[in-house]
């Protein structure tokens, strides 16, 4: 059997999870065999229901009373106990943050090495591994010798695709956990709960800023657009770093990977690392005075001048735009 580890946030599907069933519903079809899914909190019985049209066979809802907010640890003992009673051959969960904390914690408890960031997997003795490394620049080729394969699937490696569908089953399991198993909980801070904001990961269309905007002031007129255009603000690592935004949202290999329609980058250089975080964008704007930045190189197009000048422009182009209908 192949399990995936469903995130959610208090009911919220992760989109990423999406890939990750889509990935593990075609390694099952490899496989010859069923596709389940572990998913965490009564809060997630909705999403638990839900899963049919991935393929999802049987989808186990692990119930606790500690289990209400993200808690890597105690997630990671429901899945070994999950493992252990089911005999899954495969264990599967997104390349986000989570899930890779997750997957690091069940490796840890299970004693099993952990295949981060994989792009294929084919099963075998041993099983053969394809994996991104250095934020996608090289990809490895390995094999993990394992009874049970623990793997996380790259972000963006396969789109979130319905297939397969049927009627999932839902089935309560009460995991056995420890005060230490959830010690370490991720709690919503007030201003997230009551945010209407689009969320960076899933925003059709991101508009970042890296050094050249300047100042957290500069952010301004990028915020601007992103409204007018219903999308998101990101930025670089060099702007968390200086203050001007904040961590969560950072474009890059240490932050945020994503994979809008499209992506304007407005004064960054683009370093290796954030060109790991938006190189799945579909369409890439570039604003730089820089003609021979990095980032120039991945530009569907590019518009080399001041910035400064160039947004106030294209922000009154777009307010005429949908003036005229």
């Amino acid at each position: 059997m192949v399990l995936v580890v469903v995130d959610h946030d208090h009911g919220q599907l992760d989109e990423l999870s999406l890939q990750a069933l889509t990935f593990g519903r075609r390694l099952a079809g490899d496989l010859g065999q069923p596709l389940e899914a572990l998913v965490v909190g009564e809060d997630g019985r909705a999403v638990a229901a839900g899963l049919g049209g991935y393929g999802v066979a049987t989808a186990h809802l692990a119930l606790h009373p500690g289990l209400t907010d993200y808690a890597p640890l105690a997630t990671a003992r429901s899945a070994q106990q999950l493992v252990a009673r089911t005999g899954a051959t495969v264990v599967l969960a997104a390349g986000s943050p989570r899930g890779n904390e997750v997957m690091a914690h069940l490796g840890a408890v299970t004693d099993l090495p952990v295949a981060a960031d994989c792009l294929a997997i084919r099963p075998g003795d041993p099983t053969s591994v394809t994996r991104a490394r250095w934020g996608g620049s090289l990809v490895e080729e390995a094999n993990v010798h394992a009874p049970t394969t623990l793997a996380t699937v790259a972000a963006h490696a396969v789109p979130a695709e319905p297939g397969g569908a049927t009627t999932t089953a839902v089935t309560d399991f009460s995991p056995e956990l420890s005060d230490a198993d959830l010690l370490v909980q991720a709690r919503p801070a007030a201003e997230q709960e009551s945010s209407g904001s689009v969320s960076l990961a899933d925003a059709k269309v991101v508009i970042s800023g890296g050094r050249g905007v300047g100042s957290a002031e500069g952010f301004a007129p990028l915020e601007e657009l992103a409204g007018l255009l219903g999308g998101a603000v990101g930025c670089s690592r060099v702007v968390t770093g200086n203050g001007w935004r904040p961590h969560t949202e950072q474009v890059g290999q240490t932050g945020i990977k994503i994979a809008p329609d499209l992506y304007v980058a407005c004064g960054i250089s683009g370093a290796t690392q954030h060109i790991a975080g938006c190189r799945n964008a579909k369409t890439m704007i570039v604003i730089n005075d820089d003609p021979e930045a990095p980032i120039m190189g991945y530009a569907d197009y590019a518009v080399i001048g001041d910035l400064k000048k160039i947004l106030p422009a294209v922000i009154d182009e777009v307010k005429k735009a949908k003036a005229d209908g």
